[in-house]
């Protein structure tokens, strides 16, 4: 065996490695736990504790339970950007959405909230977003006039 031969071994060898380790950490990755997840994709506009930056991002304290109490809130809520463009699966966006509601807007959760699930998630981040800031001002203005 001549000795280009045996780096060609190494590398591939390096290679397969590399790939290996790639999807051992791709897999530990997807299962890591939802608050993980919002600390990593999320918190970095919502803050640690989803008060957000007013006039800029908004304040996911008490809001979450009120969206999803309106007809189409729960669409809405994964196909906001920083939900539908989030770098993670359907299933880890379900899980950090199923962790952020009770978390943060407990008190306003509809009775009847029914936990995502990935199929739901992946259908939404599929269908075509229209003007998200209008939709958002819709719900809103909605939520305004229930509980006047």
């Amino acid at each position: 065996m001549g000795r280009g031969h045996r780096r060609v071994q190494v590398v591939a060898r390096c290679i397969a490695l590399a790939l290996l380790f790639a999807v051992l950490f791709a897999s530990s990755a997807g299962n890591a736990d939802a608050r993980f997840d919002y600390m990593m994709s999320c918190q970095g506009c919502h803050r640690d504790d989803g008060r957000g930056n007013p006039g800029n991002v908004p304040d996911l304290r008490g809001e979450l339970g009120l969206l999803l109490g309106e007809p189409g809130g729960r669409r809405y809520l994964v196909q906001v950007p920083g939900s539908r463009n989030a770098a993670m699966g359907d299933a880890a966006l379900a899980a950090v959405l199923n962790w952020m509601v009770p978390t943060f807007s407990a008190a306003t959760l509809p009775s009847d909230f029914e936990p995502y699930s990935a199929d739901e998630v992946r259908r939404f981040r599929s269908e075509p977003v229209g003007d998200i800031a209008a939709e958002r001002a819709q719900l809103i203005e909605e939520i305004n006039r229930r509980n006047r």
